[in-house]
């Protein structure tokens, strides 16, 4: 399915490792401290993708622009930072994944909106990322996805082609940046969503139900 593949970019949280939890009690915190009840996980973990809009959204029905929300944001990046590393993990079989990329001889990196505030110093607590060979931030460009640049600027770090890289991710602008990039796309249906769970209509050449999935594409070009 995908020829003279040479790198495998992926997104982060939703699709490499699951942050709900952390940016759940980040946001929940905030309620909390107000007096207001807690609200239930399952209520956070769709909206995670959308990082502080989503999450905000949920804990307060705030959006950007509305009174308050940049003052809002801050005090839950500030939250974020204090606990970012408690409950994260990375998915069953992304560790394996990646080992099994390195012995194909692939290399691999991360392509996240999440800005380098907090994916520089995640990637540098958890071991998975120190074979990353790139690490691209929501701010490392001047435009975050669905824009192509952060899936460019993470091939030209590689040195490789974008047409011989393959991006997965868990958010229909994953695939839309992919494919503005001229990267092979692929869905990761066991991630967020961005709250869409039909991700079967993104446009996504495969889509995979198990991170470990993706080697069947690699090796075989199996469709999963």
């Amino acid at each position: 399915m995908f020829p003279n593949v040479q790198a495998v970019l992926f997104d982060l949280d939703g699709t490499l490792i699951d942050s709900a939890p952390d940016l759940a009690a980040a946001a929940d915190r905030m309620r909390t401290r107000r007096g207001l009840a807690s609200l239930p996980f399952e209520h956070y973990r769709p909206v995670c993708g959308a990082g502080a809009r989503g999450l905000l959204g949920v804990a307060f029905g705030v959006k950007p622009g509305d009174p308050g929300f940049e003052e809002l944001r801050e005090e839950f990046f500030v939250n974020y930072e204090s606990c970012m590393t408690e409950r994260t993990f990375a998915f069953a079989g992304v560790p394996q994944l990646i080992d099994e990329l390195l012995g194909l001889g692939l290399a691999w990196g991360v392509v996240t909106n999440k800005s380098m505030r907090f994916t520089g110093p995640l990637t540098r607590r958890l071991k998975l990322f120190a074979s990353a060979s790139a690490i691209v931030g929501g701010d490392s460009t001047p435009h975050a996805k669905p824009h192509p640049a952060p899936l460019l600027e993470a091939a030209r770090q590689l040195g490789i082609q974008p047409g011989r890289c393959v991006y997965v991710g868990d958010d229909e602008r994953d695939v839309i940046a992919g494919h503005a990039a001229g990267m092979h796309t692929v869905a990761a249906a066991y991630g967020y969503l961005g709250g869409n769970g039909d991700c079967t209509r993104w446009g996504a050449h495969a889509h995979v139900a198990d991170p470990l999935d993706l080697l069947a594409l690699l090796k075989t070009g199996t469709r999963a």
